[in-house]
Order: structure tokens, then C-alpha cells, then sequence
């Protein structure tokens, strides 16, 4: 697995987030508009905020280099019901990496950890099938859990204006994949 390393977002990474969202594999994934590098600065002052409001938890992905690669955050976070949804996305050049599953355990590791939540909700759209596929790599996932949160699942929806997947992450699963243990 690749190694990267999750820092706070600093105004400093706004032109490296601009040009990686800005490759029109990434954009298109994202349905980003086009923007400016004004706009990523907006956007990363609005992160900064949300965070301080205990809203999200928002990273810089970095890799082996401390190159800026990606963006994974924790959001719609709702400590009565311990669940929180995950979206993250990387630069076109480190997709197949193994960047995915690194920083995936990184943020993990903060959700369930340092935030005590049980549930982390993944959402694709269903016509984003590279999405789908990298989540389906992981092998701390279940797949397929609208039935289990279909109002989760509801509100995705009607966020995204299209039909899409739910998958999550469970607390249980993402330990017993850190010690070691089989998952079943």
C-alpha cells in the first residue's frame, strides 16, 4: 500500500488543488464547474470553517513527496447517530496507486478513533462506475447498505439529483481489518 499523510488545509495548497481539479477526468468525476483558483480558495476557507464548526474534517492527501495528491473528507458528521458520510477524490495521474486504500485508512482512522463514530457512508453516483469500482476494491467496505440507511441513502439522492450507490464503513470491520483478522 502506498504511504501518504493527511494534513489540515492551508490557503498555500489552493494552486495544487487547483490544477489537480482542474484535469477534466477529475472535474467531470467531480461535476465541477469551471472555476478559477479564486474559487479554490473560497472553497478551502469554507473547509476551514466547516471544520471549525465541527461540521467536517477535510485533509490534504500528500504522498511519499508531500506532493499535493487528493482531498478526503468527513462530513454531514451526526454524533448522536456516530455516522458521518466520506467523500475523497485524487489527482488523474495517482489513480491505481494504492493512494485510495491509504488514505481511506488514514481517515478512518480519525472517524473511528479520535471521533468515536460507528458508520461512515460512501456514496457514488451510479454512473460514476470508477468510483464504484474503487470503492469495491477495499476490503474493509460493505457494499450495497440502502437498505440498512435508506434515508441516507434518500438524501444522497436528492443531493446528487441522480440515482446512486450507498456503501459504508463499519467500525467493527475497519478494526478487525487493521489487527489483522479476517473480515467475513
Amino acid at each position: 500500500m502506498a504511504n501518504v499523510q493527511l494534513v489540515k488545509h492551508k490557503i498555500d495548497f489552493c494552486d495544487q488543488i487547483y490544477q489537480l481539479s482542474s484535469d477534466p477526468y477529475v472535474k467531470g468525476v467531480l461535476g465541477l464547474p469551471d472555476g478559477k483558483e479564486e474559487d479554490t480558495k473560497q472553497f478551502v476557507e469554507a473547509i476551514i470553517q466547516e471544520e471549525h464548526e465541527g461540521k467536517t474534517v477535510s485533509r490534504v492527501i500528500l504522498d511519499e513527496n508531500s506532493n499535493v495528491i487528493g482531498i478526503t473528507t468527513l462530513m454531514f458528521i451526526d454524533h448522536d447517530k456516530k455516522s458521518c458520510h466520506i467523500g475523497s477524490w485524487l489527482g488523474h495521474k495517482y489513480w491505481g496507486k494504492g493512494y485510495n486504500q491509504a488514505s481511506k485508512v488514514a481517515i478512518l482512522r480519525i472517524a473511528f478513533e479520535e471521533l468515536g463514530l460507528l458508520h461512515v457512508l460512501a456514496g457514488a453516483r451510479k454512473v460514476n462506475i470508477r468510483s464504484q469500482r474503487a470503492q469495491e476494491k477495499l476490503p474493509f467496505i460493505r457494499l450495497h447498505v440502502e437498505k440498512e440507511f435508506p434515508k441516507e441513502h434518500t438524501a444522497l439522492e436528492t443531493k446528487e439529483k441522480q440515482p446512486c450507490v450507498l456503501h459504508a464503513f463499519y467500525r467493527e470491520d475497519f478494526i478487525k481489518y487493521l489487527h489483522g483478522d479476517a473480515l467475513d
